[in-house]
């Protein structure tokens, strides 16, 4: 994932709102959005080469998402899978703080990340791309893309302000969907240096990025209300982001009943 926005009580319904772009190589086989089999208190969608995933929530209010770090000087060889991270914390019996810490004794085995915890009280943030960090955040609308957290390169900024407005409007889906399917470019004068090269920059500058081989591979958002009522909207784009497949699934933190709709 190389985009997500995270509203932490920062709305009068919604103790949670995440909208999040994943980014990702076409040819890497993924499973769209489901409640897993093998793990079946996790809804996600899921890295098939890898078995992770990039964002992801629990029937029980857990919530996390997580995004690369882009320092193409520091790829370790053979490192586990930062989409394991994700999954093991939906299922882990440690609430955010403590498996914040717990990670942070071996983070530094991972390649650059960026993770957000929510366990249905508090938001944390843990990184190991510039140095190792672990925040607890307070309510607010925070943003992430492939550096720390609400680094301000232009689609983190632009991005927040935009959603802003979606919330003050009353959070509406369509709305959030519109913000991250932004296909314009920065200019070069505000874009990071990452060294991956001018043109790269440009391209991933975008909120929605669309290459020859690589982009935008889903949408999602999450609402969860301050009653656990969670709704969970995902949208799926097939090759270079010419159509796309929506799910929305809806439950109760209390009941444990869910309903699933699909549409095109």
């Amino acid at each position: 994932m190389c985009l997500v926005f995270v509203a932490y009580r920062h709305h009068a319904r919604f103790a949670l709102v995440v909208v999040a772009n994943r980014d990702e190589f076409y040819q890497r086989p993924t499973a769209a959005a489901d409640f897993w089999q093998d793990r079946p208190e996790i809804l996600a969608g899921r890295d098939l080469e890898a078995g992770g995933t990039w964002l992801g929530l629990s029937r029980r209010g857990r919530f996390a998402a997580l995004t690369n770090f882009r320092n193409p000087q520091r790829v370790l060889p053979n490192p586990p899978s930062r989409g394991e991270l994700v999954s093991s914390f939906l299922t882990s019996p440690e609430d955010a703080d403590s498996y914040g810490e717990s990670l942070l004794a071996h983070a530094a085995d991972y390649n650059g990340f960026g993770l957000l915890l929510y366990d249905g009280v508090s938001l944390h943030y843990v990184s190991n791309g510039l140095d190792l960090e672990r925040r607890t955040l307070g309510p607010g609308l925070y943003g992430l893309s492939n550096h720390t957290l609400d680094t301000p390169w232009p689609k983190v900024a632009n991005g927040k302000r935009a959603v802003q407005l979606c919330l003050d409007e009353g959070a509406d889906v369509n709305c959030l969907f519109d913000i991250m399917a932004n296909q314009d470019l920065a200019a070069d004068g505000e874009l990071p240096d990452t060294r991956v090269g001018l043109e790269l920059e440009r391209r991933y500058s975008a909120a929605f990025v669309k290459m020859e081989s690589y982009g935008t591979r889903s949408t999602s958002v999450t609402r969860v209300s301050y009653g656990g009522e969670v709704e969970f909207f995902e949208r799926t784009y097939d090759l270079q982001g010419a159509s796309h497949e929506d799910r929305v699934y809806r439950f109760s933190l209390q009941s444990g009943r869910d309903t699933r709709v699909l549409a095109r």
